[in-house]
C-alpha cells in the first residue's frame, strides 16, 4: 500500500490486510489459550489486546512525528512502517509449535507430548495436561467424526449458553463504541473547542497511555481476581464514564464560552472510558471467547463470535459520525452509556467465572442447573434409527437412569441397557440427560 499508484490499489491492499487481521484476531487468542496452563491462561491470552493497545499508542506517536513531512510522503511512510512488525510476526510463526490439542485430534500423540513438555513447567504437569486433552480428544463428537456446524446450529443447552455468552460479549465489546471513540476522538475535541494540532496530539497520547497502562494491569491480575469481577467493573465504569462524557459534551455544545471545567471533564471521561474498556471488555473478550467452547467446537464457535465482533465494529465505526450529526455527540454518548448498562446486566446474568478451570472443564460450567430433578432418555424420531426401541423401553431406562449420578447433564448408558448391538453407533442422535436442581 505504501507504493500504491492509485486508490484502487490501496483499497485492494486494505482488503487483503483486513483478511489477515481477521484471521489473527481469531487464531491468536485461540492458539494462546490452547497452549497456556489454566492458572496463567488469562494473562497469556490477553496479550494480543495488550499489544493492540501498545500498537495504537505507537501509531499516535509515529503519525505525529511524520506529520511535518510533505503529505505525499508522510502517508506512504506511515503505511510502509507497518510492514515491519508484520514481517516479524511472519518469521515468528515459522518457529511456533503446533497446538497440542490439534495434534491429538489428528492422532499425532508423540508430537503433542513433545510440545507439552516444552511449554509445561515440569514433566508431571505435561503428563497431567496430556491425559486431560487425550480424554477430551477421544470423545465421539470430534470434528473428524461429527458435523461440527450442526452442533452449533442445533446446540444442546450448554452449547447454546456458550454461544449466547460468546456472541454477547463480542457484540457488547464493539457496541460500546470504544473503537469509534478512538477513531473520532479528534472530532469530539474539535467540537469541544480544541483545534491546536499539538493539543489534540497530547490528548491522544494521554488516552493511549491510559489505555495501555490499564490493559497491562488487567492482564497481570486477570488470573488473580477472575474474569467476572474485572468485566463487571469495566462495563459499569464505562457506563459512568460515557455518561460523564455525554454531560461534558452537552454543556460544550450548548455553551458559546466553552467552560474549561467541561473540557477537562470530557478529557477525563474519555481517558476513563478507554481505561475501563482496557480493564474489562478489551482483554477479557478474547480470553473468554477462546476458552469456553469444548475442543470439538472451539475453532468454529470462536470464529462465529469474532465474526459478530468485526461486523458490529464496522457498523458502529461507519455510522458513528452520521448518528452523532443527528443526535449530537452528547446524545451518542448517552446512548452508548445505556448500552453499557445493558452489557453489565448481561455479564452478571450469563457469564460464569472461568478462572483456574482447564479448557476440558468448561462445559460443566455452562450446564443448566435449574431444571427439575428428573432423568429421562429423549431421542429425536427424525434423526435416530433406534428411536422405536428407545420409545418402547423408555420407562425401563428411566428407572435405571435414576440410580446413576444426577450431577451431569450428559451420562453414559451401560451396554446392558442399550439392547441392540448397533445401538451405541446411534447415540449421537439422542439427548441423554440427568438434570438436577
Amino acid at each position: 500500500m505504501a507504493l500504491a499508484p492509485s486508490f484502487a490499489f490501496i483499497l485492494t491492499g486494505r482488503i487483503v490486510a483486513g483478511i489477515g487481521v481477521g484471521y489473527a484476531l481469531m487464531i491468536a487468542p485461540l492458539y494462546t489459550a490452547e497452549l497456556s496452563p489454566a492458572m496463567t491462561r488469562g494473562f497469556l491470552t490477553s496479550l494480543p489486546e495488550v499489544f493492540i493497545t501498545l500498537g495504537i499508542l505507537l501509531g499516535y506517536i509515529i503519525n505525529y512525528s511524520l506529520s511535518s513531512l510533505p503529505q505525499h510522503l508522510s502517508w506512504r511512510l506511515m503505511l510502509g512502517l507497518a510492514a515491519l512488525p508484520a514481517i516479524g510476526i511472519s518469521l515468528g510463526v515459522i518457529v511456533m509449535p503446533e497446538s497440542p490439542r490439534w495434534l491429538l485430534i489428528k492422532g499425532r500423540f508423540e508430537d503433542a507430548k513433545r510440545v507439552l513438555l516444552k511449554i509445561s513447567t515440569t514433566p508431571d504437569e505435561a503428563q497431567s495436561r496430556l491425559l486431560e486433552i487425550t480424554k477430551a480428544a477421544s470423545g465421539p463428537n470430534l470434528p473428524h467424526s461429527h458435523p461440527v456446524w450442526k452442533d452449533l446450529l442445533r446446540p444442546t443447552r450448554p452449547i447454546r449458553r456458550m454461544l449466547v455468552t460468546a456472541i454477547g460479549i463480542n457484540f457488547f465489546m464493539q457496541a460500546s463504541g470504544n473503537d469509534a471513540v478512538i477513531y473520532y476522538c479528534p472530532e469530539v475535541f474539535k467540537a469541544a473547542g480544541i483545534h491546536s494540532k499539538k493539543h489534540l496530539f497530547g490528548v491522544n497520547v494521554i488516552m493511549g497511555i491510559a489505555k495501555s497502562s490499564f490493559v497491562l494491569l488487567s492482564a497481570l491480575y486477570l488470573d488473580k481476581f477472575g474474569r467476572r469481577p474485572l468485566l463487571l467493573l469495566g462495563s459499569f465504569g464505562m457506563a459512568v464514564s460515557l455518561s460523564a462524557l455525554g454531560l461534558g459534551s452537552k454543556i460544550l455544545e450548548e455553551s458559546t464560552r466553552k467552560p474549561a471545567w467541561a473540557v477537562v471533564l470530557s478529557i477525563v471521561a474519555v481517558c476513563a472510558d478507554v481505561s475501563f474498556f482496557s480493564i474489562g471488555l478489551g482483554p477479557i473478550t478474547w480470553v473468554y471467547s477462546s476458552e469456553i467452547f469444548p475442543l470439538r467446537l472451539r475453532a468454529q464457535g470462536s470464529s462465529l463470535a469474532i465474526s459478530v465482533n468485526r461486523l458490529v465494529s464496522g457498523v458502529v465505526s461507519m455510522t458513528f459520525l452520521t448518528v452523532s450529526e443527528k443526535i449530537t455527540f452528547a446524545g451518542m454518548f448517552f446512548v452508548l452509556a445505556g448500552i453499557m448498562v445493558m452489557a453489565t446486566g448481561f455479564f452478571y446474568v450469563f457469564m460464569p467465572e472461568t478462572k483456574g478451570k482447564t479448557l476440558e472443564e468448561m462445559e460443566t460450567l455452562f450446564e443448566d442447573n435449574n431444571r427439575n430433578k428428573e432423568s429421562a432418555l429423549n431421542c429425536d424420531e427424525g434423526r435416530s434409527s433406534i428411536y422405536p426401541y428407545v420409545a418402547k423401553r423408555n420407562e425401563e431406562l428411566n428407572a435405571s437412569l435414576l440410580s446413576l449420578s444426577p450431577q451431569y447433564d450428559s451420562i453414559a448408558i451401560p451396554m446392558d441397557l442399550v439392547g441392540p448391538p448397533n445401538g451405541p453407533a446411534h447415540w449421537r442422535n439422542c439427548l441423554l440427560v440427568s438434570s438436577v436442581e
